[in-house]
């Protein structure tokens, strides 16, 4: 069996990688048939001599690889036929924009295996970049407070090496007695947790933070059952929750009206409810002025993310009561930060993160036969069609949805 790392070819370039030179190590002393070729890229946050110096062949071409392993999307012109991928596809919630790479995957009959289909029998993800997109977007978080309330100053994560130097980065910084509301408690909410922990931010309960005023910053972070409720008042349970979404409201509103800050960590269903409307958020006791939005859902439910932002420019202003973008100073606007790649910001460290996972998860399943079905489940294409568990593409597919 041989891998090959390929290189991003996605606009704009992404430098994460899936196996980085020490997960390549690790995969072939415990794999001894496997082999690895790594495709020359100039864009990679690891160099091309860093898998040189641990002995790893460096290409321009690996046609002759078995399987192809990448993070984005692989431009169709760069697909090659009759192969293995792991990628990142973006068309299992049918994404009308990557309908046709998803038809000329079927076409040149590839088997594609995407990241996010990586799921245990209980269909729980395995692998993501979701701790580092909570800890990058927490650390954006701080800087944007910084910037919204002028009391202090970050740099940009991406002048960082890694995760070192931006923890020392923020042992320097002080912040006012602000209350944040972090949602999620998964992998994304974690990574967010450890900052705010980092700069000594006091975790209080939901019941402290919502009748008590505090001296210096304090946070919450919520499970669902915190911030929503069933519309019948039958008893709530997360098992009936994730069942039955439209059966419940939300009950957000009662941390809006006390938290300064809200940091979007959670997993949002569809069917679930939203955080907070366009409406709700023009009342009067509605005092949220920075909303740093990691999950990146736009016009959904957080009212005030309104497009994606970028690395290069982070942070835009919602003017809650024309419902329109200013800036993000603006005495009325909330300050947004909706990075929906924050992974990137920390490339080495999330790709060190993703690597080790994978090759520990993923990668033996090629040879113990899948005794655990990871890769049967994971597998949306093969021999030019859709596989069972993912038919339901097939209207997307054709252009019929």
């Amino acid at each position: 069996m041989k891998f090959a790392v390929i290189k991003e070819r996605k606009s704009p370039p992404d430098k994460r990688v899936v196996l980085t030179p020490e997960s390549c190590k690790s995969l072939l002393k415990n794999h001894p048939k496997a082999e690895i070729v790594i495709e020359a890229s100039e864009i990679r946050a690891f160099a091309d001599t860093e898998y040189i110096e641990v002995g790893l062949e460096v290409c321009k071409s690996p046609n002759d690889a078995d399987v192809m392993i990448g993070v984005k999307e692989v431009p169709i012109e760069a697909l090659i036929p009759n192969k293995s991928y792991f990628f990142f596809s973006h068309t299992i919630k049918k994404q009308p924009y990557n309908r046709k790479l998803l038809q000329a995957i079927l076409s040149k009959n590839i088997t594609l295996y995407d990241h996010e289909t990586l799921v245990d029998k209980d269909h729980n993800r395995l692998i993501g970049f979701g701790y580092y997109a909570g800890v990058v977007g927490a650390y954006n978080a701080l800087r944007t407070i910084g910037k919204k309330w002028n009391c202090f100053e970050l740099p940009m994560a991406t002048t960082f090496k890694g995760r070192n130097e931006l923890n020392a980065a923020l042992t320097k910084i002080t912040l006012p007695a602000l209350k944040i509301v972090l949602t999620g408690t998964g992998r994304v909410g974690q990574g967010a947790k450890e900052v705010l922990d980092a700069v000594n931010i006091k975790q209080v309960s939901v019941a402290a933070f919502l009748s008590q005023s505090f001296e210096t910053p304090v946070y919450v972070q919520l499970d669902v059952l915190d911030y929503v409720t069933r519309k019948d008042g039958s008893g709530d349970s997360k098992a009936d929750f994730f069942t039955n979404p439209t059966s419940y409201k939300s009950t957000f509103n009662k941390y809006t009206e006390v938290a300064d800050v809200f940091i979007a960590g959670h997993f949002y269903g569809k069917g679930a409810p939203y955080f907070f409307s366009r409406a709700e958020a023009k009342a009067a006791n509605f005092k949220l002025k920075v909303v740093a939005d990691i999950s990146c859902d736009i016009d959904g439910p957080v009212a005030c993310t309104i497009r994606p932002s970028t690395i290069d420019e982070p942070i835009y202003g919602y003017d809650p009561t024309t419902e329109s973008e200013v800036n993000f100073t603006n005495p009325k606007a909330i300050a947004v930060m909706a990075v929906d790649n924050l992974p990137c910001e920390l490339p080495r460290d999330a790709s060190e993160g993703f690597g080790s996972t994978f090759t520990k998860i993923i990668i033996p399943a090629f040879f113990n036969g899948d005794q655990d079905g990871i890769l049967a489940r994971a597998k949306m294409t093969e021999n030019g069609a859709l596989t069972p568990a993912f038919s339901y593409l097939k209207k997307y597919v054709d252009g019929l949805e």
